[in-house]
Formats: structure tokens, sequence, C-alpha cells
């Protein structure tokens, strides 16, 4: 039987077809959803952050800048699903199926894919990382990361800090093979008093910046 509690912030789904959807952009924190069907649908920049999508098909689904942190998708599908510019950080891929997929700049951090389906580490367009990256900054740059996130839905967001408080280094390097350094800095300053609502993924901060130094 089919299950909707859907909320502002996140919805709850067991049992349930949801297919050839528009769920771009869409926040899934902390969703919880089993057993359902989201075949040939569009989930480009949404985020699963510490969300539960067990068992569920994502079958033909488009994936553009979705980000995956502490996702539980185990057991789940993505049979000729396409992934680009993906980001998956820790998380749980026991039994999910990649059968057909296709990836582009797709990042996997700290995720134990020994008990996932159909991939490869050596498949094109994958890079795995055990941990976070090592990558070296400026002065100047941490600086203007440090005054960016005073901006509390900066800091609410989650992107450039760990669970640890530390610098999430994954969301740097991303950053910086977007942007050099001086248009980072650029970029952080301007955008510090831009943004004034809550944000969930490194893509709306690229498109930021994209806008602030063009």
């Amino acid at each position: 039987m089919a299950k909707d509690n859907s909320g502002s912030e996140n919805f709850h789904y067991n049992n349930i077809e949801k297919k050839d959807k528009n769920f771009m952009y869409k926040n899934f924190k902390r969703s919880n959803c089993y057993n359902c069907n989201f075949s040939n649908s569009n989930f480009n920049f949404a985020t699963f952050r510490g969300a539960h999508f067990k068992t569920c098909s994502f079958m033909n689904g488009t994936f553009e800048g979705t980000e995956f942190i502490g996702t539980n998708l185990k057991n789940s599908k993505f049979k000729n699903a396409k992934f680009k510019n993906a980001i998956f950080e820790g998380a749980n891929l026991d039994g999910t199926d990649f059968k057909d997929a296709k990836f582009e700049n797709t990042i996997f951090l700290g995720c134990k894919l020994e008990k996932t389906k159909n991939f490869s580490t050596d498949l094109q367009g994958v890079r795995v990382f055990e941990g976070m990256p090592e990558i070296n900054i400026s002065l100047e740059l941490e600086e203007s990361l440090n005054s960016l996130m005073e901006n509390k839905y900066v800091k609410a967001s989650r992107i450039f800090d760990t669970k640890e408080g530390n610098i999430n280094t994954l969301t740097l390097m991303i950053l910086k093979e977007n942007f050099n350094e001086e248009e980072l800095i650029k970029g952080f300053n301007e955008i510090k008093s831009q943004i004034d609502r809550d944000f969930y993924t490194i893509s709306y901060v690229i498109r930021l910046i994209n806008k602030v130094i063009a």
C-alpha cells in the first residue's frame, strides 16, 4: 500500500510508483523511501543528504550535479542511469546495481564498494577516493572561505565543512577544477552578501560564482 507523508523539507514513500517525474533541484534531505519506482525521472542538481532510498528503482534516471551525501541506497537499481558531476560521499551502496549506467566526472568518496553490483573503480568517468583529497590553497583563499562561512546559509548548507569541523577539501577540489584561485576569491567575497536563502549543493555555488565573474 502506498504511503505518502510529504513535507516541505522531505518526504516518505513506500511501495509507490513515481515514474517520469521531474525532481530537478529537489531537496531530499533525510527523506525515507522504500521499494519505490522512480524510473525515467530527472534528479539533476538534487541532494539526497542523509536520505534512505532502499530497494528503489532509478532506471534511466538522470543525475547531473546530484549529491548523495551519507545516503543509504542499499539494494537500489540505477540501470541505464546517467551521472554527470555527481557525488557519492559516505553512501551505503551495498547491493546497489549500476548495470549499464554511464558516468561522467562522478566522484565516490569514502564509499564501501565491495558489495556494489555491476560497478568497477576502473569505469570511465569515475573517480574514487578513500578519504578527503589533499589540496593546497593560498592563505588569501582560505581567509575568503572563512569569511564566506560567516553567512548563516552557507554554514547551514554543510558544503564547505566536514562533520569534524574541518574544511571540506572535496568541495574545494571541485571548485578549483572549475575556477582559478583569483576567481574563487572574488566569487567568495561577492556571493557572501548575495546568498540569502537555504541551498544544498555545490552546483548552486558554481552557478553563483559563474555569474559574478562573468
